[in-house]
Protein backbone atom coordinates (compact mmCIF):
# COMPACT_ATOMS: atom_id res chain seq x y z
CA UNK A 1 0.00 0.00 0.00
CA UNK A 2 1.14 3.66 -0.67
CA UNK A 3 2.60 4.93 2.14
CA UNK A 4 0.13 7.88 2.22
CA UNK A 5 -2.46 5.90 1.93
CA UNK A 6 -1.39 3.91 5.13
CA UNK A 7 -1.28 6.57 7.04
CA UNK A 8 -5.31 7.80 5.94
CA UNK A 9 -6.07 4.19 6.58
CA UNK A 10 -5.50 4.41 10.38
CA UNK A 11 -7.39 7.65 10.87
CA UNK A 12 -10.38 6.35 8.86
CA UNK A 13 -9.56 6.58 4.89
CA UNK A 14 -12.42 3.92 3.50
CA UNK A 15 -9.93 2.28 0.80
CA UNK A 16 -6.99 0.22 0.84
CA UNK A 17 -5.32 3.14 -1.79
CA UNK A 18 -6.86 5.04 -4.49
CA UNK A 19 -10.41 5.49 -4.09
CA UNK A 20 -13.08 3.50 -5.55
CA UNK A 21 -15.59 5.97 -5.47
CA UNK A 22 -16.41 8.26 -8.87
CA UNK A 23 -17.10 11.37 -7.68
CA UNK A 24 -14.31 11.20 -5.00
CA UNK A 25 -11.56 10.69 -8.15
CA UNK A 26 -13.36 13.23 -10.01
CA UNK A 27 -12.70 16.02 -7.03
CA UNK A 28 -8.73 14.58 -6.42
CA UNK A 29 -8.34 14.83 -10.53
CA UNK A 30 -10.06 18.82 -10.21
CA UNK A 31 -6.76 19.24 -7.94
CA UNK A 32 -3.88 17.17 -8.95
CA UNK A 33 -1.44 18.89 -6.41
CA UNK A 34 -3.83 18.53 -3.68
CA UNK A 35 -3.13 15.80 -1.18
CA UNK A 36 -6.43 14.23 1.30
CA UNK A 37 -6.93 15.19 4.92
CA UNK A 38 -9.62 14.63 7.52
CA UNK A 39 -11.37 17.28 9.74
CA UNK A 40 -10.22 15.81 13.22
CA UNK A 41 -11.38 19.10 15.19
CA UNK A 42 -13.89 21.75 14.53
CA UNK A 43 -13.93 24.85 16.27
CA UNK A 44 -15.51 28.61 15.96
CA UNK A 45 -12.60 29.95 14.49
CA UNK A 46 -11.11 27.14 11.95
CA UNK A 47 -10.57 23.19 11.29
CA UNK A 48 -7.73 20.79 12.65
CA UNK A 49 -7.07 18.08 10.08
CA UNK A 50 -4.55 15.16 10.14
CA UNK A 51 -2.92 13.03 7.85
CA UNK A 52 -2.17 10.82 9.70
CA UNK A 53 -2.73 8.99 13.40
CA UNK A 54 -0.09 12.01 14.63
CA UNK A 55 -1.33 15.28 16.11
CA UNK A 56 -3.06 17.99 13.58
CA UNK A 57 -3.02 20.82 12.49
CA UNK A 58 -4.60 24.15 11.68
CA UNK A 59 -5.68 24.71 8.17
CA UNK A 60 -7.66 27.69 6.06
CA UNK A 61 -10.80 26.85 4.89
CA UNK A 62 -12.19 28.04 1.55
CA UNK A 63 -13.11 31.95 1.89
CA UNK A 64 -16.72 31.12 0.83
CA UNK A 65 -16.80 28.94 4.34
CA UNK A 66 -15.47 32.02 6.28
CA UNK A 67 -17.96 34.75 5.08
CA UNK A 68 -20.81 35.39 7.94
CA UNK A 69 -24.17 33.80 6.82
CA UNK A 70 -25.83 37.17 6.24
CA UNK A 71 -23.07 37.70 3.47
CA UNK A 72 -25.04 36.58 0.38
CA UNK A 73 -22.67 36.63 -2.30
CA UNK A 74 -20.55 33.39 -2.39
CA UNK A 75 -21.84 31.86 0.79
CA UNK A 76 -21.56 27.96 1.69
CA UNK A 77 -24.37 27.70 3.94
CA UNK A 78 -23.78 25.58 7.25
CA UNK A 79 -24.25 22.18 6.48
CA UNK A 80 -22.15 22.22 3.07
CA UNK A 81 -19.06 23.16 4.99
CA UNK A 82 -16.87 20.68 6.32
CA UNK A 83 -17.26 18.80 9.69
CA UNK A 84 -15.61 16.80 11.48
CA UNK A 85 -15.19 13.42 10.28
CA UNK A 86 -15.04 15.53 6.21
CA UNK A 87 -12.32 14.30 3.94
CA UNK A 88 -10.70 17.64 2.32
CA UNK A 89 -7.73 18.33 -0.04
CA UNK A 90 -4.96 20.24 0.82
CA UNK A 91 -2.58 22.54 -1.24
CA UNK A 92 -0.17 23.38 1.27
CA UNK A 93 -2.06 24.46 4.35
CA UNK A 94 -5.15 25.76 2.92
CA UNK A 95 -8.52 23.28 1.78
CA UNK A 96 -9.05 23.78 -1.30
CA UNK A 97 -12.06 20.97 -1.48
CA UNK A 98 -14.60 18.91 0.12
CA UNK A 99 -14.50 15.52 -0.53
CA UNK A 100 -18.46 14.04 -0.62
CA UNK A 101 -19.75 12.74 2.25
CA UNK A 102 -20.52 8.71 2.77
CA UNK A 103 -22.34 9.15 5.68
CA UNK A 104 -23.62 12.26 8.13
CA UNK A 105 -25.51 12.66 11.20
CA UNK A 106 -27.36 16.02 11.46
CA UNK A 107 -29.53 17.74 13.09
CA UNK A 108 -31.77 20.95 13.09
CA UNK A 109 -29.58 24.08 14.69
CA UNK A 110 -31.33 26.03 17.47
CA UNK A 111 -32.80 29.02 16.17
CA UNK A 112 -35.87 30.68 14.75
CA UNK A 113 -34.63 30.29 10.98
CA UNK A 114 -34.08 26.98 9.44
CA UNK A 115 -30.78 25.43 9.27
CA UNK A 116 -29.00 22.29 9.80
CA UNK A 117 -26.23 21.30 11.32
CA UNK A 118 -23.92 18.68 10.40
CA UNK A 119 -22.92 16.46 13.66
CA UNK A 120 -20.11 14.34 11.88
CA UNK A 121 -19.67 12.93 8.47
CA UNK A 122 -18.62 9.78 6.97
CA UNK A 123 -18.89 7.40 9.99
CA UNK A 124 -19.98 4.01 9.77
CA UNK A 125 -21.55 3.86 13.40
CA UNK A 126 -23.54 5.84 15.89
CA UNK A 127 -23.34 5.08 19.49
CA UNK A 128 -26.30 6.94 21.12
CA UNK A 129 -24.74 6.32 24.90
CA UNK A 130 -27.16 6.48 27.60
CA UNK A 131 -26.90 6.45 31.36
CA UNK A 132 -29.09 3.83 33.46
CA UNK A 133 -29.66 6.54 35.72
CA UNK A 134 -32.09 10.04 35.82
CA UNK A 135 -30.37 10.26 32.11
CA UNK A 136 -32.03 7.06 31.01
CA UNK A 137 -35.00 8.36 28.46
CA UNK A 138 -36.49 6.12 25.79
CA UNK A 139 -38.39 8.79 24.39
CA UNK A 140 -34.81 10.76 23.67
CA UNK A 141 -33.14 7.54 22.11
CA UNK A 142 -35.46 7.65 19.67
CA UNK A 143 -35.43 10.58 18.90
CA UNK A 144 -31.61 10.00 17.91
CA UNK A 145 -32.18 7.13 16.25
CA UNK A 146 -34.89 8.81 14.03
CA UNK A 147 -31.84 11.48 13.01
CA UNK A 148 -29.58 8.93 12.72
CA UNK A 149 -31.35 6.43 11.06
CA UNK A 150 -31.87 8.19 7.46
CA UNK A 151 -27.95 9.33 7.59
CA UNK A 152 -26.80 5.96 6.34
CA UNK A 153 -24.80 4.69 9.61
CA UNK A 154 -25.87 1.90 12.09
CA UNK A 155 -27.04 2.83 15.17
CA UNK A 156 -26.43 0.98 18.80
CA UNK A 157 -27.57 1.79 21.61
CA UNK A 158 -24.86 2.13 24.71
CA UNK A 159 -26.71 2.12 27.97
CA UNK A 160 -23.59 3.05 30.48
CA UNK A 161 -23.44 2.56 34.30
CA UNK A 162 -24.62 -0.77 34.60
CA UNK A 163 -22.18 -1.18 37.50
CA UNK A 164 -24.51 1.00 39.79
CA UNK A 165 -26.35 -0.66 42.19
CA UNK A 166 -29.95 1.14 41.81
CA UNK A 167 -29.34 0.38 37.83
CA UNK A 168 -32.00 -2.13 36.65
CA UNK A 169 -31.03 -3.39 33.39
CA UNK A 170 -33.68 -5.65 32.55
CA UNK A 171 -36.48 -3.16 33.11
CA UNK A 172 -34.26 -0.32 30.44
CA UNK A 173 -33.78 -2.87 28.36
CA UNK A 174 -37.68 -3.60 28.49
CA UNK A 175 -38.51 -0.31 27.53
CA UNK A 176 -36.40 -0.06 24.69
CA UNK A 177 -38.03 -3.33 23.15
CA UNK A 178 -39.66 -0.77 19.83
CA UNK A 179 -36.20 0.04 19.69
CA UNK A 180 -34.59 -3.23 19.20
CA UNK A 181 -36.84 -4.61 17.14
CA UNK A 182 -35.77 -2.28 14.49
CA UNK A 183 -32.51 -4.00 13.80
CA UNK A 184 -30.92 -1.58 16.27
CA UNK A 185 -28.36 -3.10 18.96
CA UNK A 186 -28.77 -2.68 22.79
CA UNK A 187 -25.87 -3.13 25.62
CA UNK A 188 -25.93 -2.44 28.60
CA UNK A 189 -21.93 -1.85 30.19
CA UNK A 190 -19.91 -0.82 32.67
CA UNK A 191 -18.13 2.14 30.58
CA UNK A 192 -15.28 1.96 32.70
CA UNK A 193 -14.24 -1.79 32.01
CA UNK A 194 -12.93 -2.86 28.88
CA UNK A 195 -14.45 -6.30 28.76
CA UNK A 196 -17.50 -5.15 29.43
CA UNK A 197 -17.28 -2.51 26.65
CA UNK A 198 -15.63 -4.99 24.16
CA UNK A 199 -19.30 -5.87 22.79
CA UNK A 200 -18.61 -2.84 21.02
CA UNK A 201 -15.71 -4.20 19.47
CA UNK A 202 -17.90 -5.52 15.74
CA UNK A 203 -18.55 -1.71 15.19
CA UNK A 204 -14.66 -0.46 16.26
CA UNK A 205 -12.71 -2.69 13.45
CA UNK A 206 -9.42 -1.02 11.32
CA UNK A 207 -10.61 1.34 9.15
CA UNK A 208 -14.34 1.75 10.43
CA UNK A 209 -15.45 5.37 11.99
CA UNK A 210 -17.61 5.62 15.28
CA UNK A 211 -19.34 8.84 16.86
CA UNK A 212 -20.50 9.25 19.92
CA UNK A 213 -23.92 10.83 20.61
CA UNK A 214 -25.88 11.39 24.04
CA UNK A 215 -26.65 13.57 26.74
CA UNK A 216 -23.56 15.48 29.07
CA UNK A 217 -23.18 12.99 32.17
CA UNK A 218 -23.96 9.70 29.84
CA UNK A 219 -20.66 8.56 30.02
CA UNK A 220 -19.12 9.22 26.80
CA UNK A 221 -15.93 10.30 28.05
CA UNK A 222 -15.92 7.81 30.15
CA UNK A 223 -16.22 5.19 27.26
CA UNK A 224 -13.56 6.83 24.97
CA UNK A 225 -11.04 6.55 27.75
CA UNK A 226 -11.41 2.94 28.50
CA UNK A 227 -11.62 2.05 24.49
CA UNK A 228 -8.54 4.05 24.18
CA UNK A 229 -7.12 2.22 27.30
CA UNK A 230 -5.60 5.72 28.50
CA UNK A 231 -6.96 8.90 30.21
CA UNK A 232 -7.22 11.11 27.77
CA UNK A 233 -10.92 12.72 28.48
CA UNK A 234 -11.92 14.71 31.23
CA UNK A 235 -15.02 13.36 33.13
CA UNK A 236 -16.68 14.62 35.50
CA UNK A 237 -19.98 13.34 38.27
CA UNK A 238 -23.42 14.17 37.46
CA UNK A 239 -25.47 16.00 39.81
CA UNK A 240 -26.77 13.62 42.73
CA UNK A 241 -30.02 15.58 42.64
CA UNK A 242 -31.41 15.36 38.96
CA UNK A 243 -28.45 13.03 37.54
CA UNK A 244 -27.50 15.60 35.12
CA UNK A 245 -24.09 16.37 33.97
CA UNK A 246 -21.74 18.78 32.92
CA UNK A 247 -20.11 19.71 29.96
CA UNK A 248 -16.44 17.81 29.61
CA UNK A 249 -16.39 17.55 25.99
CA UNK A 250 -16.62 21.04 24.64
CA UNK A 251 -15.81 19.99 20.72
CA UNK A 252 -16.17 17.49 18.30
CA UNK A 253 -13.04 15.43 17.83
CA UNK A 254 -11.58 12.50 16.09
CA UNK A 255 -10.20 10.17 18.15
CA UNK A 256 -7.75 7.57 16.66
CA UNK A 257 -8.43 3.77 18.93
CA UNK A 258 -5.84 1.18 18.97
CA UNK A 259 -8.28 -1.08 17.27
CA UNK A 260 -7.47 1.00 13.97
CA UNK A 261 -11.03 2.54 14.31
CA UNK A 262 -11.92 6.13 14.74
CA UNK A 263 -13.70 7.24 17.44
CA UNK A 264 -15.46 10.73 17.19
CA UNK A 265 -16.58 12.71 20.58
CA UNK A 266 -19.10 15.11 20.96
CA UNK A 267 -20.46 17.37 22.95
CA UNK A 268 -23.76 16.81 24.89
CA UNK A 269 -26.67 18.11 22.87
CA UNK A 270 -29.83 19.02 24.54
CA UNK A 271 -31.84 20.03 21.62
CA UNK A 272 -32.36 17.30 19.00
CA UNK A 273 -34.36 19.40 16.36
CA UNK A 274 -34.99 17.19 12.63
CA UNK A 275 -34.24 18.59 10.21
CA UNK A 276 -37.19 17.84 7.58
CA UNK A 277 -35.38 15.14 5.76
CA UNK A 278 -36.11 12.64 8.07
CA UNK A 279 -38.40 8.88 7.13
CA UNK A 280 -40.45 7.79 10.23
CA UNK A 281 -40.76 4.58 8.79
CA UNK A 282 -36.87 4.22 8.20
CA UNK A 283 -36.36 6.33 11.52
CA UNK A 284 -37.13 3.42 13.85
CA UNK A 285 -41.02 3.79 13.99
CA UNK A 286 -41.64 1.28 10.97
CA UNK A 287 -43.92 -0.88 13.06
CA UNK A 288 -46.27 1.69 13.58
CA UNK A 289 -46.44 3.37 10.07
CA UNK A 290 -47.45 -0.14 9.43
CA UNK A 291 -50.12 -0.72 11.72
CA UNK A 292 -51.47 2.83 10.66
CA UNK A 293 -51.78 1.09 7.00
CA UNK A 294 -53.77 -1.36 8.38
CA UNK A 295 -56.24 0.97 9.55
CA UNK A 296 -59.88 1.14 8.34
CA UNK A 297 -59.45 4.98 7.12
CA UNK A 298 -57.02 6.00 6.07
CA UNK A 299 -57.13 9.43 7.24
CA UNK A 300 -57.21 7.68 10.42
CA UNK A 301 -56.45 10.11 13.32
CA UNK A 302 -55.84 7.07 15.97
CA UNK A 303 -57.86 8.70 18.54
CA UNK A 304 -61.63 6.71 18.44
CA UNK A 305 -62.27 5.56 14.93
CA UNK A 306 -63.95 2.10 14.10
CA UNK A 307 -61.23 -0.36 12.80
CA UNK A 308 -57.82 1.65 14.06
CA UNK A 309 -55.14 -0.64 13.92
CA UNK A 310 -53.04 1.41 16.09
CA UNK A 311 -55.23 1.93 19.13
CA UNK A 312 -56.13 -1.87 19.00
CA UNK A 313 -52.45 -2.04 19.68
CA UNK A 314 -52.46 -0.41 22.27
CA UNK A 315 -55.37 -1.63 24.04
CA UNK A 316 -53.68 -5.27 23.03
CA UNK A 317 -50.60 -3.96 24.76
CA UNK A 318 -48.28 -4.90 21.97
CA UNK A 319 -47.91 -1.17 21.47
CA UNK A 320 -46.20 1.39 24.06
CA UNK A 321 -48.72 4.50 24.16
CA UNK A 322 -46.07 6.45 25.22
CA UNK A 323 -43.83 5.24 22.36
CA UNK A 324 -46.87 6.04 20.00
CA UNK A 325 -47.22 9.71 21.44
CA UNK A 326 -43.74 10.04 20.90
CA UNK A 327 -44.10 9.26 17.26
CA UNK A 328 -47.02 11.72 17.00
CA UNK A 329 -44.95 14.64 18.03
CA UNK A 330 -41.53 13.46 15.50
CA UNK A 331 -44.21 13.52 13.16
CA UNK A 332 -45.27 16.54 13.54
CA UNK A 333 -41.87 18.17 14.39
CA UNK A 334 -40.58 16.75 10.84
CA UNK A 335 -43.76 17.72 9.22
CA UNK A 336 -43.09 21.01 10.45
CA UNK A 337 -39.04 20.98 9.62
CA UNK A 338 -40.01 20.04 6.25
CA UNK A 339 -41.86 22.93 5.38
CA UNK A 340 -39.90 25.58 6.56
CA UNK A 341 -37.07 23.60 4.46
CA UNK A 342 -39.31 23.65 1.47
CA UNK A 343 -39.63 26.82 1.95
CA UNK A 344 -35.94 28.28 2.58
CA UNK A 345 -35.34 26.26 -1.00
CA UNK A 346 -38.20 27.95 -2.74
CA UNK A 347 -36.73 31.16 -1.48
CA UNK A 348 -32.76 29.80 -2.66
CA UNK A 349 -34.27 29.04 -5.54
CA UNK A 350 -36.28 32.73 -6.42
CA UNK A 351 -33.06 34.64 -5.12
CA UNK A 352 -31.24 32.58 -7.69
CA UNK A 353 -33.59 33.36 -10.63
CA UNK A 354 -33.94 37.08 -9.45
CA UNK A 355 -30.28 36.92 -9.00
CA UNK A 356 -29.79 36.05 -13.14
CA UNK A 357 -32.39 38.37 -14.13
CA UNK A 358 -30.22 41.41 -12.44
CA UNK A 359 -27.03 40.48 -14.31
CA UNK A 360 -29.01 40.11 -17.65
CA UNK A 361 -30.55 43.93 -17.40
CA UNK A 362 -26.73 44.87 -16.44
CA UNK A 363 -25.51 42.86 -19.20
CA UNK A 364 -27.32 44.25 -21.84
CA UNK A 365 -27.55 48.04 -20.23
CA UNK A 366 -23.69 48.06 -20.21
CA UNK A 367 -23.01 45.48 -22.93
CA UNK A 368 -21.08 43.13 -20.90
CA UNK A 369 -20.69 39.53 -22.44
Amino acid sequence: MNPAFAALRVIGWPWAGEPDDPAWRDAMAAHPQARPARVVEQHRSGYIVAEGPGEGFTVESLPEWQRPAGYRKGTTSAEQRAAVGDWVLLEGERIVALLPRRSAIKRGAAGEHYKQQVIAANIDTVLVVCGLDGDFNPRRIERYLLLVLGGGAQPVVVLTKADKDDSDVQAAVDALVGVAGQDVPVFAVNAKDRDSVAVLDPWLQAGMTAVLVGSSGAGKSTLTNTLLGAEKMKTADVRESDARGRHTTTHRALIPLPSGACLIDTPGMRELKPTGEEDLAEGGFADIEALAEQCKFRDCKHEREPGCAVRAAIEAGTLDPQRFANYLKLRDEVAGAADRLATRLAQKADAKVQGKALHKRLDDKYGRH
